[in-house]
């Protein structure tokens, strides 16, 4: 029988297809009719048994091996980004304001390719393979939700181990793989505050309760604290996004509005940069006589990758692009995402895939997110032969 990476090959015409297909109509959150109907088209005449989401347009799809053994799940994302498309290509988006600027179309045609390559072999399975199309990555919680309907458990038993991979358009040449043990993304969590004054005329200060310089003054002492305050080694990222007061010059407004992105790489981080953010932005605004709302929006958790998988997932990126094209992660990035929630319950590992188009320099090329970011269709192959060999190698 042809190797995983030969077979994938031959896949190509109907795998690049199917990603021009979703490319063209990117759909945005947890309900993604076009998408699930594209993949349920695609999975078509598989052995495979089929459920619906019920919360969200997810897709889960468990082939069951000729022999017996354990259950693996593999994961891909579905949705797109609130993003207007200027790549030029071919094949971009047709959806005012929306597009696969994250690559999550190459993440689901190459699941299809692992469906289609792990059903060749079904008869040499020991074991079960669980297919989780997840919708709404971007921002949505869709791997709670799909948990929460039981994807983890939609074998008939616990899943023992979980991979995900995610596509990049810059930094990684293409054909790179990239992985490493332990935390490879960061938790993301949301700080809001609000201060509220006592609105006047900016001639008259003193008959007024300011809310700006007290606002200004707790943005920048949220920046000395990550400094100050967390281990460089076990690193916290703070950024201020938005910030909103006033309307005129001479106005002095009731209220000063901010928020913040959170990233952080340990649950002991995690939670106290939240304590202290909150306990930081009510000093300052005690100081100043305000009033204060804030609160922490929990986002997604850190992605950790378990040391036994991520080895094991090592070992088969060697197996599938080459040593050469392998190599292994110094950090982690602080971007986020929602495969941490399953990494949570079961041994997991996730992997990054270089797809810069091969005419880009990798290190000046669009990154992911970008509305010029272009992903190579020519990563396809590797891609799909390389689910599928992660499920191959753990239930070997």
């Amino acid at each position: 029988m042809p190797t995983l990476l030969e077979s994938a090959t031959l896949l190509q015409p109907e795998l690049t297809a199917l990603r021009h297909a979703l490319h063209q109509e990117p759909e945005i959150g947890l309900a993604l009719p076009l998408t699930q109907a594209k993949v349920l088209a695609a999975l078509e005449g598989l052995p495979l048994e089929l459920t619906l989401g019920r919360a969200l347009s997810s897709v889960t799809a468990v082939l069951r091996g000729g022999r017996p053994g354990p259950a693996v799940l593999l994961r891909a994302d579905l949705d797109a980004l609130p993003v207007q498309e200027t790549s030029g290509l071919p094949y971009a988006s047709r959806i005012p304001g929306a597009m696969h600027a994250c690559g999550h179309d190459l993440h689901t045609a190459a699941l299809v390719g692992a469906a289609r390559l792990l059903a060749q072999r079904r008869e040499e399975l020991a074991g079960d393979v669980v297919f989780m199309f997840q919708p709404g990555e971007e921002g949505g919680g869709g791997a709670q939700l799909m948990i929460d309907e039981g994807v983890l458990d939609a074998a008939g038993e616990r899943v023992v181990a979980a991979y995900a991979l995610h596509v990049a358009s810059a930094l990684l040449p293409a054909g790179w793989v990239a992985t490493r043990p332990g935390p490879i993304m960061a938790a993301s969590d949301t700080l809001q505050v609000t201060l509220r004054g006592r609105g006047g005329h900016g001639s008259s200060p003193h008959l007024a309760l300011d809310p700006i310089p007290a606002a200004c003054e707790a943005v920048t002492a949220l920046q000395t604290m990550v400094t100050r305050r967390f281990d460089a080694f076990d690193p916290v990222v703070l950024t201020v996004g938005s910030f909103h007061a006033g309307s005129a010059d001479n106005v002095i407004p009731d209220d000063a509005v901010f928020s913040a992105t959170i990233r952080s790489f340990s649950v002991a981080s995690r939670a106290r940069v939240a304590e202290e953010s909150l306990r930081l932005v009510r000093g300052v605004a005690a100081a100043h006589g305000l009033n204060v709302e804030a609160q922490i929006v929990p986002g997604y958790p850190v992605t950790v990758n378990d040391p036994a998988e991520a080895a094991r997932a090592a070992e088969t990126a060697r197996e599938i692009v080459g040593a050469e094209n392998y190599v292994e992660m110094p950090n982690a990035v602080a971007g986020s995402e929602d495969f941490g929630m399953v990494g949570a319950l079961v041994p997991s590992a996730y992997l990054m895939l270089g797809a810069c188009p091969a005419d880009l320099d990798p290190f000046g090329a669009a990154y992911n997110h970008s509305p010029q970011a272009a992903f190579d269709d020519s990563v396809l192959p590797a891609a799909a032969a390389l689910l599928a060999a992660l499920a191959v190698n753990r239930l070997r």
